[in-house]
């Protein structure tokens, strides 16, 4: 995998994270040259199945900036490229109760965009709270082992 063009910090602070699919994008000329500028945001994005298709919502890609008429729509809806049997087990897994697709890298594969969607559960006040708490005690760790040495 090469290099990430965006990715979703904020999806790992709010969501549990189970599982992650690669999925490909079906995009228009303007929006991969303004990606192959990191010009995007996945910040509030997710992914939602219809009539046995993915999309990709709210993933703002901004517009080329020399695409004149020909530029796209920042925030369409964008088809994932998926196996139907992929669809099939997430739309199965999305079934339970509070499970929900969340993309959470955007990058470049082969030439080809590709996306990572991430099959997430919503974490409550306190989960965040503690994944802070260890995330601080083990910088403090580092820290005092960097010191020793």
């Amino acid at each position: 995998m090469s290099k990430p063009i965006v990715t979703n910090k904020k999806a790992f602070h709010d969501y549990f994270i189970l599982e992650t699919i690669e999925a490909g994008l079906v995009l228009l000329g303007t929006e991969v040259k303004s990606l192959r500028e990191g010009r995007a945001n996945l910040k509030d994005s997710y992914a939602r199945i219809d009539a046995g298709e993915a999309f990709l919502i709210d993933c703002h890609i901004s517009p080329y900036p020399c695409g004149g008429h020909f530029n796209h729509e920042p925030l369409r809806p964008r088809k994932l490229l998926l196996k139907r049997m992929e669809i099939k087990r997430l739309l199965g897994k999305m079934s339970e109760k509070g499970f929900t697709l969340i993309p959470t890298k955007l990058y470049f594969k082969g030439g080809r965009v590709k996306v990572e969607i991430g099959l997430a559960k919503g974490k409550k006040q306190y989960d965040k709270r503690e994944a802070l708490r260890k995330k601080e005690e083990k910088r403090e760790i580092e820290r005092a082992f960097k010191e020793r040495h």
